[in-house]
């Protein structure tokens, strides 16, 4: 079940794998996240190390839940991810030129994971294509039904 999507990462970017890792979050975080107060659009994965984190992901403090903590909505927060697949990411993105994009965030057994793509850039022309692609996919359903 989906909490967020970052549809803004499809016009962006060719994604070429899926990966599901966890999160280290806070009793806060989580509470806000189940009341759908995340945003992961402006959201980006970074390597350090040996170890992958999400920034710019944004979690919206409820009131009633962080009283007593100190909030911050913007913090670095660390994936859990296998080793093994953590180490082919990093081949790919700093050999292959790719990038780690955050997809969406969704339930799994209860906890909250997120989906990180392995993704290359989009060029503007590409963006147009896509663009028109839809663009005749919704015309040719419109007259799919005008004719039935």
């Amino acid at each position: 079940m989906s909490i967020v999507d970052n549809r803004k990462a499809f016009h962006d970017y060719f994604i070429e794998e899926k990966y599901e890792a966890g999160l280290v979050l806070e009793g806060w975080e989580v509470k806000a996240i189940r009341a759908g107060r995340a945003n992961i659009k402006e959201a980006y994965v970074i390597v350090k190390g040996e170890e992958l984190f999400i920034l710019g992901m944004h979690i919206t403090p409820l009131a009633s839940a962080s009283t007593h903590v100190r909030a911050d909505p913007v913090r670095t927060r660390k994936l859990l991810l296998h080793a093994g697949e953590i180490a082919k990411l990093i081949g790919k993105v700093e050999r292959a030129g790719f990038t780690l994009v955050p997809l969406d965030l969704h339930y799994s057994k209860g906890r909250i994971k997120a989906t990180v793509g392995l993704a290359k850039g989009k060029k503007e022309y590409d963006k147009r294509e896509d663009e028109k692609k839809r663009d005749w996919a919704r015309e040719k359903a419109r007259l799919m039904r005008v004719k039935a």
